[in-house]
């Protein structure tokens, strides 16, 4: 039983390696192929924000508060 466990063990090993080169040369791949397409366009990305356009304030003005601490409380009655 222990060289059977250890066979498996074996191969289990070179599975999780043969795995993880083939994760590895696909991270390369596609990094080869995005990088070709940016050069190709000239296009960076994301891309940059124009000064003008900013989110409403408004929006989280109320969740800023709280964070904050500075929103009104709700006085709640004691339990007792």
């Amino acid at each position: 039983m222990n060289s059977d466990t250890s066979a498996r063990n074996a191969l289990r090993e070179m599975e999780l390696e043969v795995e993880a080169d083939g994760r590895e040369w696909m991270r390369k791949r596609l990094q080869e192929r995005l990088q070709a397409q940016v050069e190709e366009q000239g296009a960076i990305f994301p891309p940059e924000r124009k000064k003008s356009a900013s989110s409403a304030a408004g929006n989280n003005a109320v969740a800023n508060r709280i964070r904050r601490g500075e929103a009104k409380r709700v006085a709640r009655k004691k339990s007792r």
